[in-house]
């Protein structure tokens, strides 16, 4: 037959294809052979090629391509196999994966995939006993022709470790798996008896051992209960003392006792926990001797068990003494001797147990949650002290030698354990507090031991974890701590870090204590200089304004005389200066009213006078970041400069519409500053990072001030309009459309922002016509705006030179961009519309476009996969909807699901688009 087929017209241009494949340097000729040889691996010679290609005198690539054919055909084509050819192919593919047991190792893996594959067409009706026949041809060599016994071996090894993995990947049904899978577990104890035997034979090759500890990781996919695989666990324990398989062992050991189901089975749980506290002199040892990748591995199998069966382990209270010693064990991990990641890798993977013993505990009926609550109260005690000192700094000059990488794995390993102390507060509770803040006093006070910084610091490190989100309004310990703070002698960095951030997270705190603030807020001002402490020093004074500000009054011109000095000198990076004018801004809209405008003047006048400078220059590089930096300052500093906002002590809803206040100050500043923005404009109109600035700058004070900025109103949409038609930017259309939502009512300034509106969008329209593919941004946000023009102002659409055909237009158009944001704001755009029909006040204008062009709209939805989003937006209203699903042929019970509703519309786009029953409508 194989003669035959080499004699054929096929097998030739095989061979030249495959050739041009794996060897032209040409990558449009490699894609050509690749689409030809796809296409006859799906013909029905392939059959009969792929065992020429097979053949011995074949390169490694040419057999490989005809296993892979083999596996193709067989999981994709099964229903083409000639009649009476099973058992041919059965023995043929046995045979081939026998002639391949010495290699190329390649083949050997892809025939032992289509071996597999056809084992679970057949299982377990056509060949119920494939697995033992497996075993018994692989054992006896039968089938197999000259293949040593490892060789051999290690064939059966493969192909027992991809069965699984076959079944795991392939397309079938759920029912189906789920009989293979319960038909495979039948055969679990013959091939478990198998593994046993390899591991537990002296003279078994490592290279074997090793494969059979994969296979047991592959087959434990199928659901093997743990009391089946009691012997074999106890094999993998024994090979922990091998150190070439110690790995292997531990991931083997770690994938048996991690399986959920291992819980129904509680005696063979108990079982386990002996074996695992027998690894403790290995793991002592290792430690001892720096062996990081031992202990971590022995760390691993002890937090596996403890973590997966806590809560079994538990209510088996007549033996609570061995988890308790399972517990210990894994206290002795997190402490592992060292820092960490330099020293030691273990510690890391405990932190998830303690939170998960925490948990399991709680949830315990009251007797037996009183019981374990008194044993293991003081061992969570014992692991904030632990933690606190695995989280303290190294020597200054051992950490100088650390790497980058290093100290960035230390942060996060920090912050980790910054959220376990967190979690463990409520546990423990106020105690846990007291605790700290006694150790602390002793730190701080007793003169007869010095204190190194890092235990001060691991300490305050503690308090700042649990004040960061937990609520301590109510410890007595606090107002101890906020004065040791000044007794701290700060000449560490990373100290003075912990100092500032602890502050900070005191900030609610202080606002309920405002005579402390005396205490801590010169430390944050002094630190304010130092551009090492940059990000915790800003970071504590912003919470403190924002928290604080109606209690700043005393302290103010500290705050701002600091704050200017530092802006001024550019201590900081620019985040951090914008950090500095937003907190500025909470602390100024705070103040008395006649004292805001005069502060904010001296705040801002230099920033302004430096930009009048900048504007007077010839645009260069060297002056735009500059620019950018100042709008920037001033945008920051007004997007929280908020005169509306009520004093959250008072607890008082705000208004619907406040009224606008007279002369705020931030509309001041702005309209002495907006000759100064047009001079910049002119002459910086085509570079976006500037328009982008200036557009920030008014976004986030028109958010913030409201209604107060109507006095601006007319002159920006002039700006925006000038802005727009000489460069079409996005953060253009974004600052309209907030003018759209705050202003869109005001019958005052209908005209200009209406003015507004139909030139944006006569501009937008045409981009689309030269076209838009370059613009997702400017697109979306297009979008964005009519969205809101709708929900917002539809009577807008009534002025002549607003063309919403054309926006109905662009918004097919944008159906066809890459990009989610964009499809998903069209979409949206479209929903609007329909929902305008249904409104008591709709648009004529909207109707009619969608009326005409409403076929267009469900044709492009279907092309785009986004009919079922836009369908279930609009499902509330019951018209539409009504005649939605009349057109999908739906029951009114099917109405009421959306899940039933969501299957429908994709069936039907699937149907419309002629792609029923594909593989592409099986990842749809």
């Amino acid at each position: 037959g194989d003669r035959r087929v080499e004699e054929g017209n096929l097998f030739c241009p095989l061979i030249s294809a495959l050739q041009q494949l794996y060897y032209d340097p040409d990558m449009d000729k490699k894609n050509v052979a690749q689409k030809w040889l796809t296409q006859a691996q799906a013909s029905p010679q392939a059959w009969h090629f792929c065992w020429a290609l097979l053949q011995p005198d074949k390169v490694p690539e040419i057999q490989f391509f005809g296993a892979s054919t083999l596996h193709a055909k067989i999981s994709r084509h099964w229903s083409d196999l000639p009649p009476g050819q099973l058992d041919s192919l059965r023995s043929q593919l046995i045979a081939q994966v026998g002639q391949f047991a010495s290699g190329p190792k390649m083949v050997l893996t892809r025939l032992c995939v289509a071996l597999a594959s056809l084992v679970l067409h057949v299982l377990p009706e056509t060949w119920p006993t494939a697995v033992p026949d497996l075993l018994c041809a692989f054992q006896t060599g039968e089938g197999v022709t000259e293949a040593d016994g490892q060789a051999r071996c290690l064939a059966l090894l493969e192909l027992l470790a991809v069965l699984p993995e076959e079944l795991q990947s392939s397309r079938i049904p759920a029912s189906r798996r789920s009989q293979l899978r319960s038909a495979l577990a039948v055969d679990w104890s013959s091939v478990c008896s198998l593994f046993q035997q390899l591991l537990q034979r002296p003279d078994a090759p490592c290279p074997v051992r090793e494969r059979v500890l994969r296979c047991v990781s592959s087959w434990l996919t199928l659901g093997i209960a743990l009391k089946d695989s009691e012997g074999l666990l106890e094999s993998c324990f024994a090979l922990l003392k091998e150190s070439e398989l110690f790995d292997t062992a531990v991931e083997t050991i770690v994938s048996i006792i991690s399986q959920p189901d291992c819980q129904r089975f509680a005696d063979s749980l108990l079982k386990v926990v002996p074996q695992v506290l027998g690894l403790q002199e290995q793991l002592k040892k290792a430690v001892q001797d720096g062996d990081m990748e031992t202990s971590h591995g022995i760390c691993r199998i002890a937090v596996a068990l403890g973590e997966t069966h806590c809560r079994t382990l538990l209510e088996q209270v007549d033996r609570w003494q061995g988890f308790q010693a399972l517990v210990s064990m894994i206290m002795s991990c997190t402490g592992t001797p060292g820092h960490y990641p330099v020293d030691e890798t273990s510690s890391s993977l405990t932190l998830t147990f303690w939170y998960t013993l925490q948990d399991d505990i709680t949830s315990l009926d009251v007797e037996r949650q009183t019981l374990y609550l008194q044993i293991y109260r003081p061992v969570y005690f014992q692991l904030v002290d632990v933690l606190l000192q695995k989280a303290s700094f190294p020597r200054d000059e051992d950490y100088a030698t650390w790497s980058a990488d290093d100290k960035e794995q230390f942060r996060t390993y920090r912050v980790d354990i910054s959220d376990t102390l967190m979690y463990v507060y409520e546990l423990l509770g106020p105690e846990l507090l007291r605790n700290l803040y006694d150790k602390l006093g002793t730190l701080l006070t007793d003169t007869t031991h010095p204190s190194s910084w890092q235990d001060i610091e691991a300490l305050l490190f503690g308090f700042q974890s649990i004040a960061e989100t937990v609520d301590v309004s109510y410890s007595d310990v606090i107002p101890g701590l906020i004065g040791l703070i000044p007794l701290i002698t700060a000449n560490n960095v990373q100290l003075a870090e912990t100092i500032m951030f602890t502050i900070g997270s005191l900030a609610e705190w202080l606002a309920d204590h405002s005579l402390m603030l005396a205490s801590v807020l010169p430390v944050v001002l002094h630190g304010l200089s130092n551009p090492e402490l940059s990000v915790a020093c800003v970071s504590a004074l912003k919470r403190i304004c924002r928290e604080c500000r109606h209690d700043l009054h005393l302290h103010a011109s500290d705050i701002m005389a600091v704050s200017q000095a530092v802006l001024v000198k550019d201590i900081h990076k620019s985040p951090q200066c914008m950090w500095i004018m937003q907190a500025l801004g909470f602390l100024l809209s705070a103040l008395p009213s006649d004292e805001i405008l005069g502060k904010l003047l001296s705040l801002v006048t230099p920033h302004i006078q430096q930009l009048e400078k900048l504007a007077n220059e010839p645009p260069s590089s060297a002056n735009k970041l500059p620019i950018v930096h100042i709008l920037g300052l001033l945008a920051n500093l007004f997007s929280t400069f908020d005169l509306n906002k009520q004093s959250e002590r008072l607890e008082v809803m705000r208004p619907v519409q406040t009224p606008p206040h007279n002369n705020n100050p931030v509309v001041v500043v702005l309209q002495q500053a907006f000759p100064l923005i047009q001079i910049i404009l002119n002459k910086w109109l085509n570079e976006p990072e500037v328009v982008e600035a200036v557009c920030a700058a008014f976004e986030k004070s028109l958010k913030t001030l409201l209604h107060d900025f109507a006095p601006l109103v007319t002159q920006l949409c002039e700006l925006i309009g000038q802005m727009f038609g000489a460069y079409p930017q996005a953060s253009a259309l974004d600052l309209t459309r907030q003018l759209v939502h705050i202003f869109g009512c005001e019958k005052d300034l209908f005209s200009p922002i209406t003015a507004l509106l139909e030139l944006i969008t006569n501009i937008t329209i045409s981009i689309f016509q030269l076209g838009s593919r370059d613009h997702p941004d400017v697109v979306e946000s297009f979008m964005q705006l009519h969205i809101q023009v709708l929900r917002r102002k539809s009577d807008l659409y009534l002025s002549d030179r607003l063309d919403i055909k054309a926006v109905f237009y662009c918004g097919i158009l944008s159906f066809k961009f890459p990009e989610t944001p964009t499809l998903k704001a069209t979409c949206l755009l479209f929903v609007s519309t329909t929902l305008n029909m249904y409104q008591e006040a709709d648009i004529p204008v909207v109707r009619e476009v969608l009326q005409e062009d409403g076929k267009l709209l469900l044709q492009t939805l279907l092309e785009v996969r986004y009919l079922c989003m836009y369908i279930v937006s609009v499902s509330k209203h019951s018209a539409l909807y009504k005649h939605l699903f009349r057109l999908f042929n739906c029951s009114h019970r099917e109405q009421v699901s959306k899940r039933r509703m969501k299957d429908i519309v994709k069936e039907f786009a699937l149907l419309s688009r002629g792609l029923q029953g594909t593989e592409y409508a099986a990842s749809y």
